[in-house]
């Protein structure tokens, strides 16, 4: 067997933790899954395996080869459908890494828009952090990532699509914060809400502040911009929000903007994805929709 066909029958033991199972899949018999991952075993002098009464498990060497076995054949079978796709738009699969709040706010009318344009393309949305949605893309389980810039990675190819203005929301309570512009240091005494540390937007704020001298301790830290809303609406303290993502609250006056004396510099919603893979068919449509901001059908 080839070093690709070895790999392909590891990968797939991997996934079921069994040889009998593997051997079905691939239209085997057990006996050649055996040798095959024997064969694979003398290759790298590494015992991949342990067997078991109820099967076989990945030893440690065997779990960090499948890390990159499995992303590599992920992207293998990514150029595969690549090809078979590339002549027309009438078949195929758009794969899309990106969070909730940006899927709401941003991402659904440029869905509905290529969905109208290619309705024989299907979709895969795979929610997410934009760290996670950049881990994704590498592996190749999604074609594009939209999600939060600024995004520093140099196996990635960003292209920013939106600018979004980060502030801050307080409700009725905090008075004292809307007669007048106030700084950062003011907002920073009061009890605040924010999104997790692992968001990139979280992240960038932050970073801002902290260039300004100032490091926060927030009293809340959520898992969703809504939420953040949510909170302030009642009064639990200030939330640090995108502004072009508030606007039903804002403009209902549940929340209200505290105006700054200086703005936190905008950054931008973008599309990200491999350098060096080229995009399928349908992603390259879907990005040009995305750049040209064009929702006409």
């Amino acid at each position: 067997m080839s070093k690709l066909d070895l790999y392909k029958v590891f990968c797939k033991v991997a996934k079921s933790s069994s040889f009998s199972q593997a051997a079905k899949d691939l239209y085997m018999t057990q006996p050649a899954v055996s040798q095959a991952i024997m064969q694979l075993e003398r290759e790298l002098d590494t015992r991949l395996f342990t067997r078991t009464p109820k099967g076989v498990s990945l030893t440690n060497e065997g779990s960090l080869l499948y890390e990159y076995a499995n992303s590599a054949m992920n992207l293998i079978h990514v150029g595969e459908e690549k090809i078979l796709e590339f002549k027309n738009l009438t078949t195929g699969e758009l794969k899309i890494g990106v969070g909730d709040t940006i899927s709401r706010y941003f991402l659904l009318p440029y869905l509905e828009a290529f969905h109208n344009r290619y309705p024989n393309i299907k979709f895969k949305i795979v929610n997410g952090t934009t760290l996670e949605i950049c881990g994704i893309i590498k592996s190749g389980e999604v074609d594009i990532g939209v999600c939060n810039f600024p995004l520093a990675d140099p196996a990635l190819e960003t292209r920013p699509c939106m600018d979004i203005q980060d502030i801050f929301v307080c409700g009725e309570k905090f008075t004292e914060l809307l007669s007048a512009p106030v700084s950062l240091e003011e907002v920073a005494q009061h009890p605040l809400i924010f999104l997790e540390t692992k968001s990139n937007s979280r992240r960038y704020v932050e970073d801002y502040m902290l260039s300004q001298g100032i490091k926060i301790s927030p009293d809340f830290e959520l898992g969703s911009h809504h939420l953040l809303l949510e909170f302030a609406k009642i009064n639990l303290g200030v939330a640090c929000v995108t502004k072009e993502f508030s606007r039903e609250f804002l403009d209902k006056g549940v929340v209200h903007e505290v105006q700054l004396t200086q703005e936190i510099p905008k950054r931008s919603i973008g599309v990200c994805f491999l350098k060096s893979v080229s995009l399928s068919p349908a992603s390259m449509k879907f990005v040009e929709i995305l750049e040209s901001r064009e929702l006409n059908q």
